[in-house]
């Protein structure tokens, strides 16, 4: 190389790090929210590096990193409502966005290896982030209404088993009582008819005696 004459750019080839701030988004529903930050991993690949600076310059990545973020989040946030962006697909963003990257630069210029992306949750107008707080709020206090229910039906339940056992213990302790009551009837019933046998037998005796008595006076006569 001559000095003054000859002209070198240092390019890297390890893992870099290309972060935009504050990007615009709006919304399906016409909502404007600012995604904080937007960092995106990647890396030159050494064999390519020639080919990449011949088509896209020393500052490639202005084109396929800075350029292409503001241009997915465009496309993506167009098409999704807030609830989508903010809630439902807020853990699916940073796939969806290496994807659309990593796609187009597969496509033409596919020295450029996109190895992660991470988004920052987007910062909305003050008054939808209270409804949303609130509706968190509310859907926090159904787990707990829920476990409450649960608890109250437990104890609903024990006091129905201790019932059902006080129910199930005192007709035990009726039907021992009323068997012990039919069994002392019987058993009196049982002594009145042994004292009547004894009666009718000593009654018997007395007769039979008597009519022996009897005819031997009569023998006698």
């Amino acid at each position: 190389m001559l000095p003054y004459v000859t002209r070198y750019e240092p390019i890297q080839v390890t893992l870099q790090t290309d972060e935009v701030k504050n990007i615009p988004c709006g919304t399906k529903g016409g909502v404007m929210i600012y995604l904080k930050k937007f960092e995106v991993v990647n890396r030159l690949r050494k064999e390519y590096v020639y080919e990449t600076i011949l088509n896209y310059g020393v500052k490639y990545d202005k084109t396929w990193v800075y350029d292409k973020i503001h241009h997915e989040i465009n496309q993506f946030c167009s098409a999704h409502s807030l609830q989508e962006e903010y809630i439902d697909k807020s853990d699916q963003i940073d796939e969806i966005m290496k994807e659309a990257i990593q796609h187009d630069c597969t496509r033409y210029a596919p020295g450029i290896e996109i190895i992660s992306v991470r988004v920052t949750k987007p910062s909305i107008p003050r008054t939808i982030a209270r409804n949303y707080e609130q509706m968190e709020e509310e859907r926090t206090k159904v787990p707990i209404a829920t476990e409450m229910q649960k608890v109250v039906m437990k104890e609903a339940e024990t006091l129905k088993k201790k019932a059902v056992t006080e129910a199930e213990k005192d007709a035990q302790v009726s039907m021992i009582y009323m068997n012990q009551k039919v069994n002392e009837k019987e058993s009196i019933k049982r002594q009145q008819e042994i004292e009547n046998e004894i009666f009718l037998a000593r009654e018997k005796s007395l007769a039979d005696a008597n009519y022996h008595r009897v005819m031997k006076e009569a023998e006698a006569n």
